[in-house]
């Protein structure tokens, strides 16, 4: 499993704690890491994602429910959903991976966290937003 992978897994592990952790999300983070052993690569990809994730969340959380077009992102399986704003996020502020890269991956970690159907849909909602955003030359 590349590095990528893994800080993705670890962003969603992540996002999961902070589904229920009223603390702040430094502090989270901070608690996750303490006695987690990780290359410093994957740590810092993932903590760069938790956090641009957590500041552009309600403009994230938008696009996904553009894109939604019978689904209420609060009625969206968790694990989904915080795929879903994971790999938006990516999609809008990662320039080094191509999009089609970031939603396979998103694709791949649906399918080993909530199973093949979140993996259609998360591909379905992926895709369109996708093609919205290079629409918008965003990608």
């Amino acid at each position: 499993m590349g590095q990528r992978r893994k800080a993705r897994e670890e962003t969603l592990r992540i996002l999961y704690r902070l589904e229920f952790d009223n603390r702040p999300v430094e502090e989270t983070l901070d608690q996750y890491w303490k006695n987690k052993k990780s290359i410093p690569s994957t740590r810092e990809y993932s903590t760069w994602l938790v956090n641009g994730i957590i500041s552009h969340q309600k403009k994230i959380d938008t696009i996904i429910q553009d894109a939604s077009e019978h689904w209420r992102l609060s009625r969206m399986a968790l694990i989904d959903r915080n795929i879903l704003r994971m790999a938006v996020f990516e999609l809008l502020h990662e320039k080094n991976v191509a999009a089609a890269v970031i939603i396979n991956e998103a694709i791949e970690i649906a399918k080993r966290y909530s199973g093949t159907e979140a993996a259609a849909f998360v591909n379905g909602i992926l895709d369109a937003i996708r093609k919205k955003l290079k629409r918008l030359k965003r990608l």
